[in-house]
């Protein structure tokens, strides 16, 4: 039987073709004859009920020049799809929330959607990782500027970040003694009405901020190492680190032994686990990249093993699809 499957995900001409993992995801699922239903956030909508959406079939190839073909605009009861891959990059904000309702009404109707679209609200990704207090480094959240003020004069070298960022965007290093520790807290907190995270500044960043991919609770076995660019904090490809792909270390594999089964349970079947040295810093639920970074340098098949995975529990109706 063929799959029908549906990806919503941001606008697919402004991807970038030469990295983009949802269409890793694509190419793997055209291979297997999959059809394939694209559409935006802004094409789910819910009539009496039922969660539909304005969908165009997706036909995908590997061309940089044609990399795309979409069909005319149909109305499709989402329902009816046999899975749904929820792939809109952050920001987490109304609208993304809006999305993960409509989803979960069409989770309800008959389609998997992948991730589970109340996990996606509930797991925001850097403060799931908390839930792992033994596997990161020392933290505080609040947006109280006395108290991290005070956490900053406690450890002395410190990263404060927004909750609800990616990419690296707005990560702050703040050194002993700095003098822009009170403007940054103002920025970050909006004056002390949006909370951050603050954590101890990790050296281990050198060798590289590591994603570990996790296919239904497993690491796949090489991770991406994001290496700062010279003069910089931020090992994210997106601020201009440089990727290599690894092998997993022992202590990645255990931080992905005490992290898989919680995600599997919460029904997130993909997820990337942020590491610098023996620490977790997030987890990634919403989009989490890096497959082709890995698959070009080890010549593995991330998105084809995910494909296969739901395949298998589509036939065999697991319940960690309900």
């Amino acid at each position: 039987m063929t799959i029908r499957l549906g990806v919503v995900m941001d606008p697919i001409e402004r991807i970038t073709y030469k990295k983009d993992s949802t269409l890793a995801m694509l190419w793997a699922a055209a291979e297997r004859n999959w059809q394939i239903s694209y559409m935006t956030p802004a094409d789910l909508y819910v009539s009496a009920g039922e969660a539909w959406a304005s969908t165009q079939s997706l036909a995908v190839f590997r061309n940089p020049d044609h990399f795309y073909e979409l069909s005319d605009k149909s109305e499709t009861r989402l329902g009816d799809l046999d899975v749904i891959l929820m792939r809109k990059d952050p920001p987490f904000d109304n609208e993304f929330l809006y999305a993960t309702h409509i989803l979960e009404l069409a989770d309800r109707q008959g389609a998997w959607v992948v991730n589970r679209p109340s996990s996606l609200r509930d797991c925001n990704e850097k403060l799931f990782a908390l839930q792992f207090p033994e596997c990161g480094p020392t933290h505080l959240v609040s947006r109280d500027q006395t108290r991290l003020r005070a956490f900053h004069a406690e450890h002395g070298d410190v990263i404060m970040k927004p909750l609800d960022g990616m990419g690296g965007s707005s990560i702050f290093r703040l050194k002993p003694d700095d003098p822009n520790v009170g403007v940054i807290l103002e920025t970050l907190t909006n004056h002390g009405q949006t909370t951050i995270m603050a954590q101890v500044y990790l050296p281990e960043i050198r060798d590289g901020d590591k994603r570990i991919l996790l296919i239904d609770g497993e690491p796949a076995p090489y991770c991406l190492a994001r290496i700062p660019a010279k003069g910089e904090t931020r090992g994210n490809l997106a601020a201009g680190g440089t990727g290599r792909a690894q092998a997993l270390s022992d202590s990645d594999r255990r931080i992905a032994a005490a992290v898989g089964p919680v995600a599997r349970e919460k029904g997130l079947l993909f997820v990337g686990l942020d590491i610098i040295g023996d620490a977790l810093t997030e987890i990634n639920v919403t989009s989490p990249t890096c497959i082709r970074e890995i698959d070009n340098q080890f010549g593995t098949d991330i998105a084809g093993q995910l494909m296969d995975c739901i395949a298998a529990k589509l036939a065999n109706a697991t319940p960690s699809m309900q």
